[in-house]
């Protein structure tokens, strides 16, 4: 009997012997495993659990620490690249750099990609600046930034050291996600990102927060290390003095960033800085000319006005924010009164 009969006539007992020898034939040859295994719905959950929260980990919310860049940035500045936006170019749109990096390299939405190049290109949220933006980009005020197709980018001169000799087989490259083209795992970097810019990022049980330092510190340390490879912490933190946040304020306390950069946990106390100028008819004003990084310039003005309504802070009659092309002046009026020339004005975030 033929496999053709076999197919179609009743089976005796020979013919199933057969029949479920050609199947383990086909099963092994199409590399199946005919083992069982019994899961439960715990095993099942927790297994699939972990592969999701590796793929956010390492594919979505966390930086890679060579170029201290998320996937959606890296991508970003490759298609930049690619497409010779560098610094030197003309502008274009950000809806042409979004279409570009959504339809060859990253596979989610257009706000995604162009909430990620924005950032990018402002002064208060980015300490250096990888994309050079023109039109609204937003404002510390917490303002949105204009539609995508309105504004236009291309890549700042920090970002071309980034991909500097990139076409040169100095990294891996790998398949993207629909395997018609090529993307780097990492960026050359020849600058250290990661410590530059700072991160932040929450993944699955796991995040990170690292705030931004000065070039000039981090590369003096840097040479220091080349130099002594048997550096200690304190001997870096002679030249890393703590943090350097793009809004300015001052950074206070140096047991507490000693300990953050020796074991990874810490934080710091960053103030604004604020001064007592006399103004007109001998009444004096609280100037403030920086704030804490990541602080709501407009929600600290209301804040303030709040306070004052609600009779908790007294003495003063008039506040208004004369901010403009990026910097920072917030004025607060005092009524007549005798001013303590050893006051200091103080405000943490």
């Amino acid at each position: 009997m033929d496999d053709q009969t076999l197919d179609n006539a009743p089976l005796d007992v020979e013919d199933e012997e057969r029949l479920e020898h050609r199947n383990e034939v086909e099963i092994i040859q199409a590399d199946h495993s005919r083992v069982v295994e019994g899961r439960t719905v715990e095993n099942v959950m927790e297994d699939s659990y972990l592969r999701y929260s590796m793929s956010v980990i390492i594919d979505r919310a966390l930086p890679d620490v060579r170029d201290g860049m998320k996937p959606v940035h890296r991508r970003i500045m490759y298609s930049m690249n690619e497409d010779g936006l560098r610094s030197s170019a003309r502008h274009r749109k950000s809806a042409n750099v979004v279409g570009a990096v959504m339809g060859k390299y990253h596979p989610h939405g257009d706000s995604s990609i162009y909430d990620a190049m924005v950032r990018l290109a402002q002064p208060w949220s980015t300490r250096y600046m990888l994309v050079n933006g023109q039109g609204n980009f937003g404002s510390m005020d917490g303002d949105p930034p204009a539609a995508m197709r309105y504004t236009e980018a291309k890549m700042h001169r920090l970002a071309d050291e980034l991909l500097a000799d990139i076409d040169k087989d100095t990294v891996d490259f790998r398949d993207t996600y629909d395997g018609q083209n090529q993307e780097p795992t990492v960026l050359p970097a020849k600058l250290p990102n990661l410590l530059l810019n700072g991160q932040l990022g929450i993944a699955v049980g796991m995040a990170t927060n690292i705030p931004p330092h000065n070039l000039s510190e981090v590369i003096d340390a840097t040479v220091y290390k080349i130099d002594h490879p048997d550096a200690s912490l304190d001997d870096l933190l002679q030249f890393v003095k703590g943090p350097d946040f793009p809004t300015g304020g001052v950074v206070y306390g140096a047991v507490p960033i000693r300990q953050a950069y020796a074991t990874g946990r810490g934080g710091v106390v960053v103030r604004g800085v604020a001064e007592i100028v006399e103004g007109n008819k001998g009444r004096h004003q609280i100037v403030i000319t920086e704030i804490p990084y990541a602080l709501n310039k407009e929600s600290l003005v209301i804040k303030i006005a709040d306070l004052v309504k609600d009779k908790k802070i007294t003495g003063i009659s008039d506040l208004r924010d004369e901010s403009a092309r990026g910097n920072v002046r917030i004025v607060i009026d005092l009524k007549k009164m005798p001013i303590q020339k050893s006051c200091s004005i103080s405000f943490t975030n």
